[in-house]
């Protein structure tokens, strides 16, 4: 064989060198290749701002199935009404009927042959004459009476009917408004779960805020007053101040309220006096928690326990927890 036509000893073949050019090109291209984007998780702010919209959904659905409640709570009552009305013209009716069962059986089933058996059956023509005629007016009377009593009865149903379907499209709607309801919950529930791991190991401000304020994240009026109420944490008691630099007790609730559109006087008793009174199972960021017997300070609940308040002078604004202190009742501006 010719040695000109042998390939050269240890040089890679011509096919070696096509997949190895390939694979460089690859290799090239994936490192020339714009990274994917990474994403970033969102802040606590921004999942408060979700928590937002989604309270902006419940509301509304709250305030209907409250609505609701009470037109259904009328309605049952109008329907029970009635029905105490129907009992006793049923009574009436069932009484009525036995009465006059053994007479209808024999004077309209058993016809012209139980009157004619009970002529002949009677010494005295014209005293079985007289006996039949009252037999048959007693029927009568009772037939009437019985027309009189089913027509009642029968007005009434009339008027129950609607009443009844409107109470059976009540308790529907209360039913799919508490289940819309229970969903939007759930999804805030999770978004609160998203918030605090947002937030992860973080103190906040220290000693100030050993915990995430608010631990929680409601949505709605109490939300944004929280959220006013956590910011001024580190800011110093100054008797009969309201903000923005200093605060005292009822100074710091009443300028979070005020944040959220709503207005407080400035004193914890007077405040107390201002607001439903909620128990402590339906306590939720932004409630009042007031303490003492006289009702002097008043503290606003950041969730799971903690408050958060102005102490006293001198102090700073701070997160304690809610039962280190004589509580004396709660409360939700609205």
């Amino acid at each position: 064989m010719d040695s000109h036509n042998r390939p050269l000893e240890g040089l890679p073949s011509a096919p070696r060198i096509r997949r190895g050019l390939l694979t460089a090109a690859a290799v090239t291209l994936a490192l020339l290749a714009p990274a994917a984007p990474a994403h970033a998780n969102p802040t606590p702010a921004e999942i408060e701002k979700q928590i937002d919209a989604q309270w902006n959904k419940l509301e509304p659905v709250i305030e209907e199935h409250n609505a609701t409640k009470i037109k259904l709570t009328k309605q049952k009552k109008k329907a029970d009404e009635l029905n105490a009305q129907l009992a006793p013209l049923e009574q009436q009716v069932l009484v009525t009927r036995t009465r006059i069962g053994v007479l209808a059986d024999q004077l309209y089933r058993g016809g012209a042959l139980a009157q004619a058996n009970a002529f002949l059956s009677s010494g005295d023509a014209g005293a079985m004459a007289e006996r039949l005629l009252v037999l048959d007016q007693l029927a009568h009377d009772k037939k009437s009476r019985i027309a009189d009593v089913l027509a009642a009865k029968s007005a009434l149903d009339e008027v129950k009917r609607p009443l009844d379907e409107l109470v059976a499209q009540l308790t529907k709607t209360e039913a799919e408004q508490a289940a819309r309801a229970k969903a939007i919950e759930a999804e805030i529930k999770k978004l609160n779960k998203l918030r605090l791991d947002a937030y992860g190991s973080q103190s906040g401000i220290g000693e100030l805020a050993p915990v995430p304020c608010p631990t929680s994240y409601p949505g709605g009026a109490g939300a944004q007053a929280v959220k006013y109420a956590c910011k001024q944490i580190g800011k110093i008691y100054v008797w009969g101040a309201a903000g923005p630099d200093n605060f005292d007790c009822s100074g710091l609730t009443m300028a979070a309220w005020r944040a959220a559109g709503v207005s407080l006087p400035h004193n914890a008793k007077a405040q107390r006096a201002e607001v439903k009174s909620v128990s402590r199972s339906e306590l939720r960021p932004g409630d009042l928690v007031f303490y003492y017997s006289d009702l002097h300070h008043v503290g606003m609940y950041a969730g799971n326990g903690w408050i958060v308040h102005a102490s006293r002078s001198g102090l700073p604004i701070r997160m304690r927890k809610m039962d280190d202190g004589n509580i004396h009742s709660y409360g939700r501006p609205a």
